[in-house]
């Protein structure tokens, strides 16, 4: 028996050690050299770097696997690959999600970064975009003085901001999750007066830039994502344990 990770999330990495220790192989899949290196190396565990389409999540399956998503609840293209590669090839799959936040009442919620920036164009004042860098060229017919971008300290980040048309100033290359007074000191430091973000709840740091945008008078846009129908963390992790029990190779 052995474990496909598909992973890149704070949870996913917890998750993939915890079952390592359990005596179960783990393969973690992540999309870049930086969440390879947020990975790490662990005892048990392999990591293999790059983006994986059908052929390539098909290849890694065994008759033995148990294939975890813990990806991004924000990732849908891929969890919908992984569910279906999983039912074609009949391997057990387990999808990890994230708690969703509460949402403060004074936030303006969407369901798409198009839908935010859309609303955007009727304000006035400076803009710090969390989303990531995904979602950045849905805010670009906004004019770009007005956008601050908080993204990954990732080289490939940087160069694709620069070619966008940002300056250096406008990039904040940061890792987080970020604490209330960070966000609170950086609103302040660039005179921000709209702050978008994804709900990436307590493991994205949300609760700390809802309340940095509540004690500044910031307007929070905050893109709620998809419902994540799934299981919760101990959920995976014990049936991942009770499958390797279960296990004629164990």
């Amino acid at each position: 028996m052995n474990v496909l990770l598909f992973g890149g999330t704070t949870e996913g990495r917890t998750l993939s050690r915890e079952l390592a220790d359990h005596g179960l192989p783990v393969t973690v899949c992540v999309a870049t050299e930086y969440g390879a290196e947020k990975q790490g190396t662990y005892p048990g565990i392999t990591v293999r770097t790059g983006r994986k389409d059908p052929d390539a999540i098909r290849a890694l399956l065994t008759e033995d696997t148990l294939l975890v998503d813990a990806t991004h609840p924000y990732a849908t293209e891929v969890t919908r690959n992984l569910k279906e590669v999983a039912g074609a090839c009949g391997v057990p799959y387990f999808r990890l999600c994230r708690e969703q936040s509460e949402i403060p009442a004074s936030a303006h919620v969407f369901s798409s970064a198009c839908e935010v920036a859309d609303a955007l164009q009727e304000t006035e004042g400076k803009i710090l975009l969390t989303t990531g860098a995904k979602e950045l060229p849905d805010f670009l017919d906004l004019p770009l003085s007005r956008l601050y971008v908080r993204v990954l300290p990732d080289a490939e980040n940087i160069r694709n901001l620069s070619e966008m048309g940002f300056s250096h100033r406008q990039i904040l290359a940061m890792e987080g999750p970020f604490s209330e007074e960070l966000n609170v000191a950086l609103l302040h430091q660039f005179h921000i007066r709209h702050l978008v973000t994804k709900d990436g709840g307590p493991a994205g740091g949300f609760p700390e830039k809802a309340a940095a945008a509540e004690k500044t008078n910031t307007g929070l846009y905050v893109i709620r994502g998809p419902e994540d129908p799934g299981l919760s963390y101990e959920a995976v992790r014990d049936e991942c344990l009770r499958r390797k029990e279960e296990s004629p190779c164990t």
